[in-house]
């Protein structure tokens, strides 16, 4: 008799996770809810180190992570942040999660390494995870000689169309994957689906910071992602939710949003008399100049800690019931970033309505095809 019959496991997955001071206390309003989880998936946005001078005064030490220890079975690295701290970065975060047992997915001290999905097995069911970066920048992106992050490229082409402004911004902009890499992708998913019964891929891709709006080579590789085999895709990067398709039976959350996201650094002020460091791969403190000028906002000064788009407050935790060894219902979780920069679970009567709204509102002006309803405290997604 197969020992999965019977079974039933409820998957939870948590989108881009930054940990700094007192992070028992900025994990506290997620961690009953993933504690609660048979599988617990969540994507690690920064590396962890304390042999960089690029992190100095930024809470990046690698005992900073600890409260994953007590509620996160895999994690996923494949960001454009993943290099900041170069070599000793990504080493240092992968011994450490190493060290704590946590499975790891999306980056390596070489491309094979990055490339290599991470296992769990949970009652019989065999679920397994990859994670691609889909943003650059290419210095992030790991090689046979270099560690970094595994990767899809990602071609950007501009058009005018009849408008006759060069150098103005463009009326259209075409972005597609390059196949070469596309197919590498497609061949690991293959590749790991044949040993495990559950496949998910975690996608760093997005438009930072701009709702509902979905890149086109964010539906491409996806799309091939389920065509390869996976079972549900996820999306980070963006710092702010985004829609939920399905596509020939499978999920995609095109964007969690922030999970947990400790970041007094992004505020523009944070650098003001401090003897601050950069490296040839990142700056700080230009970075949280830059932010603002790029994506055309200012952080609310009542979240000190959570400099992001206004919108960005709402946020879900993606839920997948599995049975049988295959996925049969998917859900998420509301949940709301407060002022104190805390990302709590709600229920439906204290926040979950404001949630579930953002959801429609971002779900239908993105054209999708999924629709939602409420299960007790949780949202079920239905294809329309």
């Amino acid at each position: 008799m197969d020992k999965r019959e019977g079974k039933t496991i409820q998957m939870v997955t948590l989108g881009d996770i930054i940990l700094g001071d007192d992070p028992e206390f900025y994990m506290s309003g997620v961690m009953e809810t993933l504690k609660n989880a048979d599988v617990r998936l969540g994507q690690l946005e920064v590396p962890y180190t304390k042999r960089a001078k690029v992190f100095e005064g930024m809470s990046r030490e690698p005992e900073r992570l600890l409260p994953l220890a007590g509620c996160m079975d895999i994690v996923t690295m494949a960001g454009n942040h993943i290099y900041d701290a170069k070599e000793a970065g990504i080493e240092d975060t992968l011994d450490w999660l190493d060290e704590h047992h946590i499975r790891h997915a999306g980056a390596g001290m070489d491309l094979d390494q990055a490339r290599k999905g991470a296992f769990f097995q949970k009652e019989g069911c065999r679920i397994g995870v990859l994670n691609y970066n889909c943003t650059g920048p290419k210095a992030t992106w790991a090689s046979n000689e270099k560690p970094g992050a595994a990767y899809v490229d990602i071609i950007t082409s501009y058009d005018l169309e009849d408008v006759a402004n060069p150098g103005g911004p463009p009326e259209h902009v075409d972005t597609f994957p390059r196949l070469g890499s596309l197919r590498r992708m497609c061949r690991d998913i293959r590749e790991l689906k044949e040993r495990c019964d559950i496949v998910a891929v975690y996608f760093h891709k997005g438009i930072v910071h701009k709702p509902i709006a979905l890149a086109d080579y964010e539906y491409i590789v996806s799309y091939a992602a389920i065509e390869a085999g996976a079972d549900v895709v996820f999306g980070s990067h963006s710092h702010i939710l985004h829609g939920i398709e399905i596509y020939k039976g499978k999920t995609i959350f095109h964007g969690l949003g922030n999970g947990v996201a400790w970041v007094p650094s992004l505020r523009a002020d944070y650098y003001k008399g401090k003897n601050t460091a950069k490296n040839e791969v990142f700056d700080p403190e230009d970075w949280a100049k830059k932010r603002i000028e790029r994506f055309g906002f200012i952080p609310d000064p009542d979240y000190p800690t959570y400099p992001f788009h206004p919108e960005a407050v709402y946020t879900v935790l993606a839920k997948c019931v599995i049975a049988d060894g295959r996925i049969v219902q998917t859900r998420c979780i509301p949940a709301i970033v407060g002022k104190d920069g805390v990302t709590r679970v709600v229920g439906r009567t204290d926040g979950g309505e404001e949630v579930f709204d953002y959801l429609v509102k971002i779900t239908d002006g993105a054209g999708l095809n999924v629709c939602y309803c409420w299960d007790d405290n949780e949202i079920v997604i239905k294809e329309k």
